[in-house]
């Protein structure tokens, strides 16, 4: 899961010092760096806001994840390439997935 609390976190604060327990958004404990710098707190609606965004896009990539499973080996793939050609290859192979798992 991508948008997870400390996930959302490092979107907003890359260098945060951060832990979380359980993801409940009162057990975050924020850390302390060598030179003795808090990590500055995040209020949590920012962090709610934040997992929402990263939600959102890691909601809208779903088709990217089901073309890459439904799509055959590369070894099928170059195979397909060698015997049929390119054109067959996206026709055959390729445009079906496309057409099953379209863009948004």
């Amino acid at each position: 899961m991508s948008y997870d609390i400390c996930s959302a976190i490092l979107a907003i604060n890359p260098k945060a010092l951060v832990g979380c327990k359980n993801e409940n958004l009162d057990c975050i404990t924020w850390g302390t760096d060598v030179n003795g710098l808090k990590t500055p707190v995040i209020p949590k609606a920012e962090i709610v806001a934040k997992q929402a965004e990263l939600k959102a896009e890691w909601d809208s990539k779903q088709y990217q994840r089901d073309r890459a499973e439904s799509y055959p080996s590369f070894a099928e793939q170059l195979d397909k390439i060698y015997h049929d050609g390119i054109d067959k290859w996206k026709s055959e192979m390729v445009q079906p997935i496309k057409n099953k798992y379209p863009k948004g």
